[in-house]
């Protein structure tokens, strides 16, 4: 096993696996049919990032992601477009090397094919919405 690469499974249901050296991904669905304050269903994790599924189909997921100061993901490229919403904090998204300086209460679409980095200068929350399509 590669020295970045380290896994926890706590077993049942919301079980967390760190997929590489400060990337947590929590493996279960938000409960359903009951009443959720969005903030509060991920926290922050010291020099990490947390990455939970809220729903996930063959149609597309919405996926709630923490972010601690100083963290971020590598640059990436969708065949989808996603919609990120900011919930805490403020984030840097560069989108085809333009960067965005996004608050909460703030949106922004990830256009398909284009090149995105998330950056953490400081902490933040968001909601990342992908709708996948045949027709792209």
């Amino acid at each position: 096993m590669d020295n970045n690469v380290k896994k926890t499974n706590t077993g049942g249901p919301g079980h967390e696996e760190l997929t590489h050296s400060g990337t947590t991904k929590v493996n279960s669905e938000i409960e359903k049919s009951k009443g959720l304050i969005i903030v509060e269903i991920i926290e922050y994790v010291p020099n990490a990032v947390l990455i939970k599924t809220i729903i996930k189909k063959s149609t597309g997921n919405i996926s709630i992601m923490s972010f601690d100061t100083g963290e971020g993901l590598t640059e990436k490229t969708s065949p989808f477009d996603s919609f990120a919403q900011i919930i805490d904090g403020k984030a840097e998204i560069v989108i085809d090397g333009v960067s965005n300086s996004l608050v909460a209460g703030q949106g922004i679409i990830l256009p398909a094919h284009l090149p995105n980095i998330f950056r953490a200068n400081e902490r933040f929350k968001m909601i990342i919405t992908v709708i996948k399509s045949g027709y792209e």
